[in-house]
């Protein structure tokens, strides 16, 4: 059944607050207030309104319709008119932070359809709906209860917050309280509906509701010019100290508020670098620290032991070659530039468990670090831009490569989907760089250990709910399971790069053969060339063993196929669909015997 659009019941100081006498009946939320508003009440009534009704119809478009929304959906498409029509009713520019009105139109449209959206790709696998076709009808009723459950969860903890940012009597603490016991209803109504949620979309009730909860403070953060006195977990006032322009900074995390650790018991740290004075901060370059990996007790313990610096942050220095680099032949020299290092040896997808190798007791935190210091770096970006520039932060229009190198590869492979349907940056390309993790077909490879070690690690959760099995360590199976939900914007996509003699890739993936590696690749590639927003470029010195070409001058400043990776790069952000492929035979099979030709054609 359609779910019913009603408003929520605003009584007391807050509906004085919001200009509106006494108590709401329920009637329609899209109809216009008796009482004209203050432009602060009507952003946030805005926002709750349209988010409302977006999530209505997403659920509708699934229950009634059997599949993911049209772009011209017509309920999805009132809903934004009337948050239009709202706040140039309500709001002058300048009125709210330094935003003319269509700039703040903008700002609130993207909250309340990106957030929505959001919750629709937790629950029915990523925007393309990759779960919905294969579910019966038992898991269909566990999925409307899940969507329709954390909707309302969502909606009235918004609301709450935002309430109560309109009333100086409000009592923070309190309303957090209420918000977790809410939380703790939602989980439980879905879990009552539920019989195996996690087998569906990679999320226990929990875990769901949890996610859903993340939401809420950065859409009270878009909402509102100042949320300072509520404390909110998102946005500008979570920043704890804003770092200079133009140089590197490193910044410790606060492990009791980030819940972040590395290897070694110690407190994570990142390195940011804003963009300089009178550049766009909202060009933003990430990169994710190589290191290897370790697997069990024996490699483990002698890792630590040879080089316990793998397992701290605070002493690693941010890379400063090729993609990297400042200097003026680099495109990239003046973006805001972000790197994370990697103190765990799990590839970046430890979930927050320890795991126990008797003498060695070894965090698996990767995951849960990456994530806190991609939020830290958005909340210093929406800070610098919502008091410095007349747009505001505006995550839709933020440009961003999400990249790594080595095991930081893995990573970006691991963690792609977080940036685009959590972080809800939308023009985002990931660039895996020499993390191809390829499998070798046998047990002791990327594919079987993934079912060990995705468990193991608590890694489940932290996965896409369109691709979380042991298969989805896999590469190209990660490809596969992508390539439906890429190229929403022209940006997204994956800009796969690596040197096709990697002796170091090849060891980390358990190849003993290099021809076996090469041909390996090869055949990645031409699996999975023609799958939208799947992109290639491999360099092609069969000489050298080369680990990591991006960040290496004489590769990006280099050609293959007649085009430099510094301009195939460039490419994917300034015009995104032209990008195609790069790829060269080279002298491989001479070089290196028993390797084969590409199996597919290359482009010339």
């Amino acid at each position: 059944m359609r779910l019913t659009i009603t408003t929520r019941t605003l009584c007391g100081a807050a509906a004085l607050a919001l200009g509106i006498s006494g108590c709401s009946d329920g009637k329609d939320a899209t109809a216009t207030p008796p009482v004209m508003m203050s432009c602060a009440a009507a952003a946030t009534q805005a926002v709750q309104s349209c988010m409302r009704t977006v999530n209505a119809a997403i659920g509708a478009c699934y229950f009634e319709q059997d599949g993911p929304c049209q772009d011209n959906n017509p309920d999805i498409l009132a809903a934004h008119n009337d948050l239009e029509a709202s706040i140039q009713d309500h709001c002058a520019d300048a009125e709210f932070l330094n935003l003319s009105t269509d700039a703040l139109v903008g700002r609130l449209a993207d909250t309340c359809q990106s957030q929505a959206d959001s919750l629709g790709w937790r629950t029915f696998g990523g925007p393309q709906g990759a779960i919905w076709p294969d579910t019966n009808d038992a898991q269909r009723a566990c999925l409307q209860t899940a969507h329709s459950s954390a909707s309302a969860f969502l909606q009235d903890a918004v609301a709450a917050k935002s309430d109560c940012l309109l009333d100086a009597s409000c009592d923070a603490s309190a309303l957090q309280a209420q918000q977790e016991a809410a939380a703790q209803e939602a989980s439980a109504a879905i879990g009552d509906d539920c019989e195996d949620l996690a087998a569906m979309v990679a999320l226990t009730p929990q875990q769901y509701i949890t996610n859903t909860g993340d939401q809420i403070d950065c859409t009270v953060a878009a909402a509102h010019a100042d949320t300072a006195a509520l404390g909110l977990s998102c946005g500008p006032s979570n920043v704890d100290a804003a770092p200079a322009r133009g140089q590197w900074t490193q910044i410790v995390l606060d492990s009791n508020k980030w819940g972040t650790m590395c290897g070694d018991g110690s407190e994570y740290a990142i390195h940011v670098r804003l963009a300089p004075e009178g550049e766009p901060l909202d060009r933003v370059l990430v990169g994710l620290q190589g290191g290897g990996v370790c697997l069990f007790e024996e490699d483990c313990k002698a890792r630590f032991a040879a080089s316990p610096d793998l397992f701290n942050a605070q002493d690693d220095l941010p890379l400063g070659g090729g993609i990297a680099s400042d200097d003026p032949d680099n495109p990239f020299a003046n973006w805001t530039k972000v790197y994370l290092p990697y103190c765990n040896q799990d590839v970046f997808i430890g979930g927050g468990i320890v795991e126990d190798f008797g003498e060695l007791q070894l965090p698996r935190y990767g995951t849960i670090n990456l994530r806190a210091g991609m939020r830290v770096v958005r909340d210093i970006i929406w800070q610098a831009m919502d008091a410095g520039t007349d747009t505001g932060y505006r995550p839709d229009e933020l440009i961003a490569l999400f990249g790594g190198f080595s095991a930081g590869g893995y990573g970006a492979l691991y963690n792609y989907h977080w940036v685009l349907d959590d972080l809800l940056w939308p023009r985002t390309a990931a660039y895996p760089d020499a993390g191809g993790a390829l499998d070798n077909g046998s047990v002791a490879g990327v594919r079987g250990l993934g079912f060990v070690k995705i468990p193991a690690w608590g890694a489940q959760p932290y996965l896409p709910p369109y691709c979380f099995s042991g298969d989805c360590a896999v590469g190209p199976d990660n490809y596969r399971a992508f390539s439906p939900r890429l190229k929403q914007v022209p940006q997204q996509q994956f800009l796969i790069v690596s040197n096709q003699k990697d002796n170091t890739q090849q060891g980390d993936a358990f190849f003993d053969d290099e021809a076996q590696w090469i041909d390996a690749m090869r055949a990645a590639y031409c699996d999975t060339k023609d799958l939208p927003g799947i992109q290639w470029y491999l360099t092609s010195d069969s000489v050298n063993s080369v680990h990591v070409v991006s960040v290496r001058d004489e590769f990006y400043y280099g050609a293959v196929a007649g085009e430099r990776m510094v301009d195939w790069f460039w490419r994917a952000v300034t015009d995104p669909d032209s990008v195609e492929d790069r790829a060269e035979e080279g002298n491989f099979t001479t070089d290196i015997p028993g390797s084969n030709p590409f199996p597919c054609e290359l482009p010339l």
